[in-house]
């Protein structure tokens, strides 16, 4: 399998009944703040909360057997995800998380019918488990990032930006395993092959900066960082067909991420997620020059633990 704009345009067309097309909102604020134009593609108003419903349904219904149902590793947004677009096909999901995914992301799950393993939360557990649990059931395998059918769903969100939003300049796009980035890059680049496309990523996942720097791939097995959906360090085929379509990948602090959410919540008025907050976090921490420009920012989800919020702390 591969990965091209008419693969993405097929998960597109494959999904538009399973899937909300979200809006672009922008904010005269935030935009005087940064110096330049700033889109923001809301997919924390997507099913599930997150982008991740786009390749989960891309995946399950790309299926041509799917009786033992399918399985998975998440943190919790491509676990809610794959659920539910497993409900919409009538199977089983069998979901592996991390033992310190948030309450939210754990009910979520089992609201949506999939059958919850917790192991330890780490990337070996987390694969190993997943293992274990394919062989005794049966069931299709549905990598939260490295499938390519999961690339393409996520893909689409930026189709739907650049349909919106004419002439952007930049795009910033935060990354864990790679799924959206690379999705959101080679369907980008293929639309205008002049735009920039910029990955985003905690400095305490830092693995995507540290890797494209040295040109190989350099995989961390246990992140630190309150964005635990950029915990996972990048894939293989991600991390090729990032070198390929990606510009620069940056990494942001922990204090920044944190007044990233917060001023997204106080000046645009909606609930986002830490991991959501990073592109804008790389702004506010001057990573990217985005004056005079025109820049889109995928805001990935909106699954927060409301009584946990970071600056409650």
């Amino acid at each position: 399998m591969s990965l091209d704009l008419a693969a993405i345009r097929a998960a597109h067309d494959r999904i538009r009944p399973h899937i909300h097309r979200t809006p672009v909102l922008t904010s005269a604020r935030l935009d005087a703040a940064a110096g330049g134009a700033l889109f923001f593609k809301c997919e924390n108003f997507q099913k599930v909360g997150a982008f991740k419903a786009r390749g989960a349904a891309n995946a399950v219904f790309s299926l041509t057997e799917a009786a033992h149902g399918v399985a998975t590793h998440s943190s919790g947004n491509h676990a809610a995800a794959l659920a539910r677009a497993a409900r919409l096909r009538g199977i089983p999901a069998y979901i592996v998380m991390p033992d310190n995914s948030s309450r939210p992301k754990l009910r979520a799950v089992e609201g949506y019918g999939g059958r919850i393993t917790l192991c330890a939360p780490t990337t070996a557990a987390r694969e190993a488990t997943c293992a274990r649990i394919v062989a005794e059931t049966g069931a299709a395998m549905i990598h939260p990032f490295t499938d390519f059918r999961v690339m393409a769903g996520q893909g689409t969100a930026v189709i739907e930006l650049m349909e919106d939003i004419a002439d952007l300049d930049t795009i910033l796009c935060p990354v864990g395993g790679g799924g959206l980035l690379v999705g959101t890059a080679v369907a980008a680049k293929a639309l205008n092959p002049r735009i920039r496309v910029v990955a985003c990523e905690p400095a305490g996942a830092g693995d995507a900066a540290e890797s494209f720097r040295a040109g190989r791939r350099l995989p961390i097995d246990q992140a630190n960082t309150i964005a635990d959906g950029l915990r996972t360090s990048v894939g293989e085929p991600n991390f090729d067909l990032m070198r390929r379509h990606v510009d620069d990948v940056v990494t942001v602090s922990e204090e920044g991420i944190i007044a990233a959410m917060r001023s997204v919540w106080e000046t645009m008025k909606i609930i986002i997620e830490p991991s959501a907050a990073v592109p804008y976090a790389a702004i506010l921490e001057g990573k990217v020059d985005v004056r005079a420009r025109r820049t889109g920012l995928i805001l990935t989800g909106g699954n927060v633990d409301l009584d946990a919020l970071p600056w409650m702390k």
